[in-house]
């Protein structure tokens, strides 16, 4: 029986085509200037479908990633970013390209109402947590669940989940989670039984994921989305359970704040800008020492009550790692990421936030770039010759292309055409070949169009390319 390929491997081979040689790329992020290094702590979301088109939020991506400003995007259906499969590859192959740093490009994909990846875009409909943790509650279940989801992050470049939900099904009519059916379940450990799974088959395939939304919003008779969303009543430190235990299992990649407000945990501010809840609660006392991501910035339990700029600095005080926004332009048409890197730099120049603070954000950002994007491709680029490569042109392309291949020595070679589920589509090359440059063409007239990957294998080493058909 053939073995299933890996396909971390494959996906982390794409980053050695888009980024290049890794190893000395490394060690110029290790010298990122105070600058670079707060863009990374941006993730901005931009309207379009390509960057080969030009529009005021288009444009302005290209010169924020230029200049270094963002660290990744949020996309979503509504601003065009994911229409299908095709599309949303050829996008986020385009931002990666466009990026000295690789990126995380994320999604919310939850199951259920809250799915970005879904049956009108290409993918199939998928069942919500409560679904998996309440009505079915069963592991197997949750897993192919969370296993065919992950295969179209794979499938599309999608690098980040901000998922799974882990708020506690305290109240089923609360408006963002329980009667949404965003929440496993009413009991906590079943939460983060049915979490842990959903994580470990993200994992698999080298998709980060993300707890939110912390430290609980499933008792709110409230919505953060529409405005203020006080829980001080109704939360319960029961709320904390799935994060302490994910946190001491070593399951968690991120976790993502809340904008509830909890006087129980600070009488001033909201999750999301409260020291006492992000540094004093999670990190300090929780043990948690990964990335934080604030929710979306610009919800109303925020915009209401403070200003952007405010805002932004007062997360970053708490000890938020990255900024999220659901948009890449101020309410003047210029760039939203480039104003909140001015506002920390302001605050730096001010002596409200040192720059210590700053490298502890970036340091746990490109921890976690490291092991899921950086890390596995610098490791095989090191490990592969100079002279042994691949690469493939035109890609995109309808229905053929040219594979070129280049070997240091005479040996035995394989080169291998798979899908995205890992299933091997035709063998191109099989047998002994001389060293140096090769050529081999591969028509797919005869396959649907979407992502596919190119492995060549020889003397214990492999690499590989994601090949786009667009027909």
């Amino acid at each position: 029986m053939r073995s299933r390929p890996d396909l971390r491997s494959f996906r982390l081979g794409a980053f050695l085509i888009i980024a290049g040689c890794l190893a000395p790329a490394h060690s110029a992020w290790a010298q990122a200037s105070l600058r670079q290094k707060i863009g990374q702590m941006v993730m901005v979301t931009v309207t379009g479908d390509s960057l080969e088109r030009s529009s005021p939020s288009l444009d302005t991506a290209k010169t924020d990633l230029a200049d270094q400003l963002v660290g990744g995007f949020v996309m979503f259906n509504w601003s065009g970013n994911l229409d299908g499969p095709d599309q949303i590859a050829h996008l986020c192959a385009e931002l990666q390209e466009r990026s000295a740093v690789p990126l995380l490009l994320a999604i919310d994909q939850e199951g259920g109402q809250v799915a970005r990846l879904k049956a009108s875009n290409g993918f199939a409909a998928t069942p919500s947590a409560y679904t998996m943790g309440t009505v079915v509650h069963q592991e197997a279940y949750t897993r192919s669940v969370a296993a065919q989801m992950a295969e179209w992050f794979v499938q599309t470049g999608l690098t980040m989940n901000l998922a799974p939900v882990v708020d506690v099904n305290v109240n089923p009519a609360s408006p963002a989670i329980g009667a949404r059916e965003r929440s496993f379940s009413a009991d906590a450990d079943t939460v983060t039984d049915h979490a842990r799974w959903f994580i470990e088959e993200f994992r698999k395939r080298g998709i980060i994921t993300t707890l939110k939304h912390y430290p609980g919003h499933g008792s709110a008779v409230g919505d953060s989305h529409s405005g203020f969303t006080d829980v001080t009543s109704t939360w319960s430190a029961m709320e904390l359970l799935p994060y302490s235990s994910l946190v001491a299992a070593g399951a968690v990649d991120a976790v993502m704040t809340a904008h509830v407000f909890n006087a129980t945990l600070d009488s001033l501010h909201p999750a999301t800008l409260s020291y006492n809840t992000v540094q004093g609660l999670l990190r300090d006392q929780l043990g948690y020492h990964g990335v934080i991501v604030s929710d979306a910035m610009g919800m109303s339990a925020i915009s209401q009550f403070y200003g952007i700029d405010q805002a932004a600095a007062l997360a970053v005080q708490a000890g938020v790692d990255i900024l999220l926004y659901t948009s890449n332009l101020d309410s003047t048409g210029n760039s939203l990421a480039r104003r909140i890197v001015g506002v920390i730099e302001r605050q730096i120049s001010e002596g409200s936030i040192s720059e210590s603070r700053i490298d502890q954000s970036y340091q746990r950002i490109m921890a976690l770039k490291d092991r899921y994007l950086i890390g596995a491709a610098r490791r095989i680029a090191g490990s592969v010759p100079a002279s042994f490569w691949l690469r493939s042109y035109p890609n995109p392309f309808n229905p053929a292309t040219t594979i070129e291949y280049e070997l240091p020595a005479r040996d035995i070679v394989s080169v291998r055409i798979y899908n995205m589920l890992g299933q091997q589509i035709v063998t191109l090359v099989e047998g002994e070949r001389p060293a140096g440059l090769q050529r081999v063409s591969w028509d797919a007239s005869a396959l649907p169009s979407g992502m596919y990957l190119c492995r060549l294998e020889s003397g214990g080493r492999m690499t590989s390319e994601r090949l786009l058909l667009l027909k």
